[in-house]
């Protein structure tokens, strides 16, 4: 229902090209892009992780409209320099990807190759050692497997109808609402036992989804890309507390920086939404030595964003909206600043 009011209203800005009036104004300084899995377009039916992927067509579609939007592609070493001098004669974007997925090295650095286009990847340390625990694409083709699944929501155990489409929907916008509201160690046994139960395997997910060690390596040598850190384990640093919460900064960085040579500079908020990333957290991240933070606050750039670099806002390139007339609103700032009401700064 969110995704069909959100479109309808992309749609409108897009029909009376409300987007050309207000650029001037909400397109900021620059933007950075969210995305998570490059690959090829999955089959039409029930796939509510579907949104994490854009096919690498569409990522070229992206990487061109950004530039012929008069945006210059950077990385986000650059992007920082940027704001910090601010300089404002030269819009810029950062493409930047979440999590690590091999898709990433299959699909989406041959597209990053061919248009000379600079990276980078935000690496929790667990899940290139097998180790991660991918919960929302496990609780995915948990149900998807099934005619109905068992989970307990805190009222005891109770079976979930999923024989159709239409009930495995609700079947998982339920359970992952639930899974997100709980705490973190409390989602992560919720998760364990819906596997036991199921017969899934959680470590076959990861390792069937995520690059591997050499293949992190292989990527992360490569001169368009950057690796930056996204925790160990990929909880929501605001569910923590501060001495938990610095502890999986640092010791995500401390492993990239071990395995890779070089510690990050850069760090991603897992999830990042104000829930999983508050007021309390940006400081957190620079205490833990990192230059700047991402979140998936919804926002562009702006040259006030220098005073609160670990705080950054990201445009979502989201599976839903593989079209051009979106690409060009995202890239007006439009939705973002009217969504905001006016406020270019959501570090609260």
């Amino acid at each position: 229902m969110r995704t069909r009011l959100f479109r309808t209203a992309l749609d409108t800005l897009h029909l009376f090209r409300l987007d050309r009036l207000g650029a001037s104004l909400a397109q900021g300084a620059g933007v950075i892009f969210t995305l998570h899995c490059v690959r090829p377009a999955a089959p039409a039916g029930f796939h509510p992780n579907g949104l994490l992927e854009v096919t690498p067509e569409f990522l070229r579609t992206a990487i061109r409209a950004t530039r012929a939007s008069g945006c210059t592609i950077v990385t986000m070493d650059e992007a920082v320099a940027r704001l910090q001098s601010g300089r404002s004669d030269e819009r810029f974007a950062v493409f930047t990807l979440d999590d690590g997925y091999r898709d990433n090295l299959v699909h989406a650095l041959p597209v990053f190759e061919e248009e000379d286009c600079p990276f980078l990847i935000y690496v929790p340390s667990d899940f290139p050692t097998g180790a991660g625990e991918l919960w929302w694409l496990a609780l995915e083709r948990i149900i998807a497997g099934h005619r109905s699944v068992r989970f307990d929501l805190g009222a005891g155990e109770e079976s979930f109808a999923c024989a159709n489409d239409a009930e495995k929907e609700q079947a998982f916008n339920t359970i992952y609402a639930h899974l997100r509201a709980i705490d973190e160690d409390a989602q992560r046994a919720a998760i364990h036992r819906m596997a036991e139960q199921h017969g899934f395997d959680l470590a076959a997910l990861c390792a069937e989804e995520i690059m591997d060690v050499a293949e992190l390596k292989t990527i992360a040598a490569h001169p368009l890309c950057t690796i930056g850190a996204h925790t160990v384990t990929h909880r929501a640093i605001a569910k923590l507390s501060p001495e938990a919460a610095l502890v999986e900064m640092r010791t995500g960085a401390d492993w990239l920086a071990e395995t890779l040579g070089g510690r990050p500079k850069h760090f991603s908020f897992p999830y990042g939404d104000p829930g999983s990333a508050a007021a309390r957290d940006f400081p957190l991240a620079r205490e833990a030595g990192f230059v700047s933070a991402v979140t998936t606050r919804k926002g562009m750039l702006f040259p006030e964003h220098r005073d609160h670099l670990h705080a950054l806002p990201r445009v979502s390139l989201n599976g839903h909206y593989q079209d051009q007339r979106y690409l060009d609103l995202f890239l007006s700032g439009v939705p973002f600043l009217i969504a905001a009401k006016g406020r270019k700064l959501q570090v609260a």
